[in-house]
């Protein structure tokens, strides 16, 4: 099953995030399921990141919860809200 996490960051978070990027990006590499696209967010201007996003394969919500809960990024004080659902991927034109 699909999962999209989405994540917004405390405002004037960049700093934080630039400072844990590295444990955030080796973290993900540990992760026990399939993460099929992640990236930052964007402010307005299109430069400034403000939040995650990722599209997760993974068995079930629980995995991605307990995987999202340890991430350096989260321990960090990063994220303000952190958002998780199911998705139903109807199309992909890659």
């Amino acid at each position: 099953m699909h999962f999209v996490i989405h994540c917004l960051d405390y405002k004037g978070g960049v700093q934080k995030r630039l400072a844990n990027y590295e444990a955030h990006k080796a973290y993900l590499g540990t992760a026990p399921f399939k993460i099929l696209i992640s990236g930052p967010l964007l402010g307005e201007d299109n430069e400034t990141m403000i939040g995650s996003m990722f599209l997760v394969e993974a068995d079930d919500k629980a995995a991605v919860e307990a995987f999202n809960a340890a991430d350096p990024f989260r321990k960090a004080g990063v994220w303000e809200r952190i958002d998780i659902h199911p998705f139903l991927k109807r199309m992909d034109n890659r």
